[in-house]
Parts: structure tokens; sequence; C-alpha cells
């Protein structure tokens, strides 16, 4: 029988848990109550107690108790409360989870949803929810609430906001998702608002051959995302136009997907057709935000909140070599496709980021790079928005996909 975990700390929140369990309870949903409080006695007994998340976190509770370090014992159950739920789940065990809390709390809950898979119901009531939640989300569906109030008792505002949260985890638990009339093989494109016109010609065309494409906003988390989906064995083949989150990875731009992004693909040994999408463009916030050493660059205001920054001909160089290094590792079918007149629509001659110059060392530097043995390389004298690269690259994914 599969049942709603509800996670956290029992000596400390054990009120609060024991309220959310019986109104997922009073919805016909059962539970399982996993204790990863440390200090105090629990408010009410768990099914699964925090000496068993100790060790499964690789350390005695009386040794964590002994020690009186914070950071130490939320480390310790976060790890054990991660490994105990990813049992649970093989053990198809999991309807969904819960977990309440601060930031340790929330760090706790997080941390034990992300070793779950994408598709299974994921609460996080934090009083950190109004935040930066990127930390806490990571790659994972965690549905976040904000708590409004400290999760400290049962009041006339935290009664609602609870009783809301878990009126949604039962809603969801017990939901059965609708089939699709047709299951399609399921393709995965990266896009930014620069690279819209490509990717759109290109998914028509792959839908029109009855594919289903997922397309992933190239945010840091965009492209994260899609490596996990990759990872995870959902995606059949990869549209990687938009490699842009390697650029504020390198350069320490806000929306980079990590040093793992571009790896997914080859390591599973899928079809991948990669190109240079927006390589012109390192991301920051409000104009403002941008960092002091940065204030001489080329600078573009994309919108209010959003501060573009070109690249340069260093910065393209380390890309070149960065990107060669991560397709060489591919265990699969894998083309580089390069426009030679421009990687974003404000990478075009009359537009504030032409750079014939850096993109030149780009191109280079991954031709000098790029193991011919392993991908394939391929080159058009297009933009990458025009329709005849966009078509281009969408055909080679699909002829990959045949074969």
């Amino acid at each position: 029988m599969k049942k709603v975990v509800i996670l956290g700390t029992l000596d400390t929140k054990g009120a609060e848990f024991k309220f959310i369990k019986d109104i997922i309870e009073s919805q016909g949903v059962a539970t399982l109550v996993i204790n990863a409080g440390v200090l105090g006695k629990p408010y009410f007994e768990p099914d699964i107690p925090n000496t068993a998340v100790a060790q499964a976190g690789g350390t005695e509770l009386s040794e964590l108790v002994a020690a009186n370090d914070r950071g130490q014992a939320v480390d310790v159950m976060m790890r054990g409360s991660a490994k105990i739920v990813a049992e649970l789940e093989k053990e198809n065990v999991v309807a969904g989870i819960i977990s309440l809390g601060g930031t340790a709390g929330t760090t706790i809950g997080t941390n034990a949803m992300q070793a779950l898979s994408v598709g299974i119901p994921k609460m996080m009531v934090s009083t950190v929810a109004s935040g930066d939640t990127r930390p806490y989300v990571g790659n994972k569906d965690i549905t976040m609430m904000y708590s409004v109030v400290d999760i400290s008792g049962i009041n006339s505002i935290s009664s609602r906001i609870l009783a809301n949260a878990a009126f949604a985890i039962a809603g969801m638990a017990k939901g059965v998702t609708p089939a699709l009339e047709e299951e399609k093989p399921l393709l995965a494109a990266t896009m930014f608002g620069v690279t819209t016109p490509c990717v759109t010609t290109a998914r028509e065309y792959l839908e029109s051959k009855g594919y289903e494409v997922l397309v992933f906003h190239a945010t840091g988390a965009g492209g994260g995302s899609m490596e996990a989906l990759v990872n995870a064995g959902f995606i059949k083949g990869v549209l990687d136009i938009t490699t842009t989150e390697w650029c504020d990875e390198l350069v320490g731009g806000v929306f980079s997907a990590g040093p793992h992004r571009l790896e997914a693909a080859g390591k599973m040994g899928i079809p991948q057709v990669v190109s240079t999408g927006a390589l012109d463009m390192v991301n920051f916030g409000a104009m403002d935000t941008v960092p002091a050493q940065f204030k001489d660059r080329n600078l573009y205001k994309h919108n209010a909140t959003v501060t573009l920054m070109r690249t340069t001909v260093d910065e393209n160089r380390q890309l070149g070599q960065i990107i060669a290094a991560k397709l060489n590792m591919t265990t699969g079918p894998t083309a580089l496709f390069l426009p030679l007149k421009g990687v974003s629509l404000i990478d075009v001659e009359g537009q504030p980021f032409y750079g014939p110059e850096e993109n030149q060392v780009l191109f280079d530097t991954l031709r000098t790079n790029i193991d011919r043995d392993k991908v394939e390389l391929i080159e058009m004298d297009n933009t990458i928005n025009d329709e005849i690269f966009a078509l281009a690259m969408a055909k080679k994914l699909v002829d990959m996909l045949e074969k």
C-alpha cells in the first residue's frame, strides 16, 4: 500500500506534523512518518525513528547528541532521510512526501525530495519559500509553499496554511494522471529568447514527424532539469541548440547549470544535436547588480531584471575547449552545428553583440578540439535563427533517431 511520507523534526515541530498527519489520513490517505529530529523526545511515535535516520546517514544518534553540533546533525539527518526515502520508492511505498520547516528543516526535507523520481508529489511548507528556492528545488518537481508565519504552533494563520498543504498532498497522492491519447517518443530542446525562432522551427518539424518535444529554458535550472530527465531515461534524443549556460558557469553569471552540463546525453548514449546558441552572452540581474569588474564590458539591458554581457575572445576560446571536451565524452551519435553568421538574435550585423572575432575564435577552437571520430561537425553559412539552419539540425536528429 502506498503512503504519503511525512518527514520532519518531531521534537521541535511535532504538533504541526501531527496536525497535517490527521488531515491527510482524514482524506483516506495512509501516512508513513519519519523522525529527523535529534535532541528531544518525539511529540508522537514515528514509523521510522531518528536512530534509524542517523544510522542511514552514517552516524549513531548518540554521537550526534554528544557532539551537540547543529550543522553536523543537519548533514547526517539530511543524508539519512534521503537514503531512506529512496529505498522506500524502490519498494513502491511512496505516494507522495510532505515536510515542514525553517532553513534546517527545509534543507533536510527538500534534500530527501530530490532523491525521489520526477512525478512523485512533493510538498515543502517553508519559512524560506518566498526567497531563492533554487538550492532547495534543484531539478525536481518540488512544490514549495510559503508558511507566512514561522512554523511554531497551531494558530489561526498556520492552521489554514498547513491544512492547505495537507489537503494538497493528499489530493496529489490520490490523483490519477489521465493517459495521453498517444504516447510519443520524448525529445528535449534548449531555448533562450534569442534562439526562439530556431527552436520553434525545429520543434514544429520534429512534432510533424511524430515526436513530443520538451523545451527547456536555458536559465540554469532549465538545463539542469533537462540533464536530470535524460539521466533518468525519459528522453530519447536531445536538440541542445542553446548551450549558453556554460557562459554563466565559466564567467560567473546567474544562469549556470553547473559543471556537468552537456554530459547526460553523451553518457546515456542517446542521439544529440548540439549548437552554440547564445554563447555570446553572460546573464546578470538588473543593471545595478552587474559586478563592478564587469562595468566597462559590453552590456545590454535585455529587460528590467536581466542584463546581458558580451563574451570576450578569451572566454570564447575557453568555451570552445569546454564544449569540445564535453562532447568528446559521448558514447552515442553526436553532431555539432556551427552557425557561422551568428549565434543569437543580437549577434548579427547591426546588433549590439555582433562579434565576428569572438565567434571566429569559438569556432576555430571547436574545430581544433572536437574528436571527429566521435562528433560529426557541420558548418553552415547562416545565423542560428535562419530557418534552413534550424531544419538542418532537426532533420539530423530525426536521421540519428531512425538509424
